[in-house]
């Protein structure tokens, strides 16, 4: 190199060191660039962002075509180094040329090139992977045979190299990629987090328990039956005889609408309009029973259990208020629930859902067996009290207040830590 410039020289060590830094940018933005993100704009026909996704499927031959390239320029850089060190301070040049590219490599080479990529790992990743495809076609069998060697040295090992990057989530790790999702607007990560947490729910979390379905008794007088369908809120109704263990079916409002208007419904007309009933087993999580109302194309459904017997009722509309809120009449009745009291203190109805208080609440009220305010407080007492009781479940004293037709009607909640309600 005696013969070569030491203009040339300089010039051939700036750009071996901008080299070394692309290389080292290229290898952290391409490792820490959103791999959902790469996708989409790959299925957007974003074509870096294809070549990217196609580097990072094979990420050995991408690390080594990186490495491979990084080792060559940096060796050469000190080459180039030591050859002007000595030229301008003779034999000393030697360790003056090392200190002095270990300060400029690692700075300018290596730091700062990868603080910028993992900054911004998009605008370095995609610009790069058009560049890193065709070098890794020319350096292929270089980067072939060294990959070759750092396999057989990790198979026994039980390490495997030829797998994609794209991670697969569980479901928490999920919930928290939409919880951190900046882009999301509050509304809509609720909704993707009542999604998630659907398969966790049963229909018995949601269902209208059986003492309070309400429907068409074919043994009332006609009158009365025909005035509650005129007055009611409802667009579905059980229709049964004496009481919902002998249910004939389910009735779609709409169906009966026009001679209802009319004044011209007879009871044979309501009999032919009820559609069989559709059963639901008691357990049944809400993912399930959702795919389940689309595939038969219903809308309601009974819950019973292992017996046969009936437990509650479930519609459509309490699953999907799971998702996005309440939203019907019903579900509006059923945010009164809760009242908060002036003094901090809650009432709230005893059929009030354990999931619901727990979720919205923020309270930890054990749901194990019990699926409602009043099971609970059974479960826990061993019986119905006959008066007012209390009882101190998960740091919070409840109170019995209202007990009716043996069933628990109103609890006086003193939660351990208070807090704003929201709506239920």
């Amino acid at each position: 190199m005696d013969d070569i410039p030491i203009g040339s020289l300089y010039g051939a060590l700036l750009i071996l060191i901008i080299l070394s830094g692309f290389f080292s940018s290229s290898e952290t933005g391409l490792m820490a660039v959103n791999r959902y993100r790469l996708r989409h704009l790959a299925n957007e026909n974003h074509a870096g962002a294809r070549l990217a996704q196609n580097l990072l499927h094979k990420p050995d031959r991408l690390i080594g075509l990186i490495l491979l390239g990084n080792n060559l320029v940096n060796i050469l850089a000190a080459s180039i180094a030591t050859v002007i060190a000595i030229r301008i301070f003779g034999d000393n040049g030697i360790w003056i040329s090392t200190l002095v590219m270990t300060v400029v490599v690692l700075i300018f080479a290596e730091l700062a090139p990868k603080t910028v990529a993992a900054l911004h790992p998009e605008k370095i990743a995609i610009p790069a992977s058009y560049v890193l495809t065709p070098l890794l076609k020319v350096f292929y069998p270089v980067v072939w045979t060294i990959n070759g060697l750092v396999n057989l040295m990790l198979k026994p090992l039980g390490i495997r190299t030829n797998v994609e990057m794209l991670e697969r989530l569980n479901r928490e790790e999920l919930r928290t990629l939409v919880k951190e999702g900046g882009q999301i607007s509050n509304a809509h990560q609720r909704m993707l987090l009542n999604i998630l947490d659907l398969e966790q729910a049963e229909v018995d979390d949601v269902m209208v328990p059986r003492g309070e379905i309400i429907g068409i008794d074919l043994d009332d007088d006609w009158e009365e039956v025909l005035q509650q369908l005129a007055q009611t809120l409802y667009t579905r109704l059980p229709v049964y005889r004496e009481s919902v263990d002998h249910i004939e079916g389910l009735l779609h409002i709409r169906t009966i609408i026009a001679k209802l208007s009319q004044g011209s419904l007879s009871f044979e007309d309501l009999q032919k309009s009820v559609r069989k009933p559709y059963f639901i087993p008691e357990g049944t999580s809400l993912t399930r029973q959702l795919l389940e109302f689309q595939k038969k194309e219903r809308r309601m459904g009974l819950v019973v259990d292992e017996y046969g017997d009936i437990q509650g009722l479930v519609t459509l509309d309490d699953i999907l208020e799971e998702i996005v809120g309440e939203y019907t009449p019903d579900g509006r009745e059923r945010s009164r629930s809760v009242r908060k009291l002036a003094d901090g203190n809650y009432l709230v109805d005893g059929t009030a859902s354990l999931r619901t208080l727990n979720r919205r609440m923020g309270w930890q009220l054990p749901n194990t067996e019990a699926h409602t305010l009043s099971g609970l407080l059974v479960e826990e007492m061993e019986a119905i009290p006959e008066g007012q009781a209390s009882i101190r479940i998960s740091d919070h004293i409840m109170t019995v207040v209202d007990i009716r037709d043996n069933m628990i009607r109103k609890v006086l909640v003193k939660p351990h830590r208070a807090r704003a309600i929201e709506p239920l």
